[in-house]
């Protein structure tokens, strides 16, 4: 997904010279041809996320569209205060770039890895919050971003979904996708989770299970109408997210449908639900471990169903 963002921030950088990325002494291979095409548009700010957040709003509030980038939990948790008191309240043009969210930095620990970062963002006023799922999302948001006013973050991932736009579909910021047809449950996914939640609803299929899939890759503004559409046309809504399940998507649907007045006939949230991620590991490990894989989202769903719907019981039975 950074290649991608660093590869369509570029192209728009060429005819929009108020376009200025800074990094926190991270991605030099990665952000070595743009800081070479576009020398007067890029400062490495060194080891100084939070002084970072501070020059970022200022160049903001004097015409530039700044792109911050830095690993998740740096740049989220590191600089909050700089994000809200700064770039928030302001209104600044700065966007938040986080690379590696989830468990995209496994190896390295907890203090790499970014699980709380969406709970954080999305409770910030005037805050958009985007989480691309594939690399044609991961594209669109950036373009999309630009034209956005405010402060933003973009949570990039290791990870991404295999390919999933339509010909001719447009993306937009705040409208989630919908990238399966089903009737029976809806899988709604944030990031690059998006791809397990695919590869769960191929599983669930040979089950005779037919799942609805949601790339919800705008956690706020929120889509509230493909929500209270899923709790009215499939029978339960499972979320997905490498994420804290405190306060993340799942909490956010659950608060969604709960002020609409809406009840799925069955509600699960798949997601982090340990506290710390304390183990280090690949992402795929770490999926597996803490319950999100594509195998662990199909049996939870499986599970469910067939403990709450006559109907799929009596096909089973079939």
């Amino acid at each position: 997904m950074r290649d991608n963002f660093v590869r369509q921030l570029s192209e728009l950088a060429r005819s929009d010279p108020r376009i200025f990325l800074m990094t926190a002494d991270l991605g030099f291979r990665v952000l070595d041809g743009y800081a070479a095409d576009f020398p007067k548009q890029y400062l490495n700010v060194g080891i100084a996320e939070q002084n970072m957040i501070g020059l970022a709003t200022g160049l903001a509030l004097d015409g530039r569209i700044v792109f911050t980038y830095s690993i998740g939990n740096f740049s989220t948790l590191r600089c909050l205060e700089q994000i809200r008191n700064d770039a928030c309240y302001h209104s600044a043009n700065v966007k938040v770039v986080a690379v590696g969210g989830g468990f995209s930095y496994g190896p390295l620990g907890i203090s790499h890895h970014a699980t709380e970062d969406l709970s954080i963002m999305r409770s910030l006023p005037d805050m958009t919050v985007v989480a691309p799922g594939d690399q044609w999302e991961t594209r669109e948001a950036t373009r999309q971003l630009v034209e956005t006013k405010g402060t933003c973050y973009l949570r990039l991932d290791k990870s991404s979904a295999p390919a999933t736009a339509r010909a001719g579909e447009v993306f937009s910021i705040g409208k989630a996708r919908k990238v399966r047809e089903g009737a029976d449950i809806t899988l709604a996914a944030t990031g690059g989770i998006l791809g397990a939640a695919l590869e769960a609803a191929d599983y669930l299929v040979e089950q005779g299970i037919a799942c609805r899939v949601l790339s919800v890759h705008t956690i706020k503004p929120f889509d509230t109408d493909a929500i209270i559409r899923a709790c009215k046309e499939t029978g339960g809504i499972v979320t997905v997210e490498e994420h804290t399940i405190d306060g993340g998507l799942g909490s956010l649907v659950a608060e969604t449908c709960l002020e609409a007045g809406v009840t799925p006939q069955f509600f699960r949230r798949v997601g982090l639900r340990a506290g710390f991620s304390s183990k280090v590991g690949s992402q795929e490990y770490l999926r597996r471990e803490y319950g999100m894989d594509a195998a662990s989202i199909a049996k939870a769903v499986a599970e469910l169903i067939s403990a709450r719907s006559p109907r799929f019981s009596l096909r089973r039975a079939k």
